[in-house]
């Protein structure tokens, strides 16, 4: 992957990397660090990536391992004059579905912003977070039901 072909699609995919860093990152400056770390690993590995095609999936994947790693080493840290901010990506405009998102846990959140918000199909989901197609499917569906009883009503499938 020639360097140019690199910058086309990290700068197609920043708004994605954001908003994934955003449904596991409670603090601006960590997600916008997680972003950085991940292009910059994502540039020094490229010659690992062995199919052009997946670059969207294995970006993402560095992504969510940068995440996962900030949020290990902040726990170390106790910061009382920062409160969390949304979680979710801003991108949702109903503010009760976003907060409703927000209050998911990891294991359905990730899910379903990889597939309602990004875009990203059933096999992509299961590569990027490297689970089984139908482990994808079941956390979206329970991920589904968990925000029908949150808000209360009718979530599309």
């Amino acid at each position: 992957m020639t360097k140019d072909q690199f910058t086309v699609q990290i700068l197609d995919m920043e708004k994605t990397l954001y908003r994934v860093a955003c449904g596991i990152l409670r603090s601006e400056a960590d997600r916008e660090d997680a972003v950085q770390e991940c292009i910059l690993k994502a540039w020094e590995k490229r010659s690992a990536l062995k199919n052009d095609g997946a670059f969207r999936s294995w970006v993402t994947r560095i992504l969510i391992n940068e995440c996962y790693d900030i949020c290990r080493r902040g726990q170390k840290l106790v910061v009382m004059d920062e409160l969390p901010e949304q979680a979710a990506p801003p991108e949702l405009e109903n503010r009760e579905l976003r907060d409703a998102v927000d209050q998911l846990e990891d294991i359905y959140r990730l899910p379903i912003l990889l597939f309602y918000v990004e875009g990203f199909n059933i096999r992509e989901v299961a590569q990027i977070l490297q689970i089984p197609e139908g482990t994808v499917k079941s956390r979206l569906y329970a991920g589904r039901g968990k925000l029908r009883e949150s808000l209360g009503e009718e979530v599309p499938e």
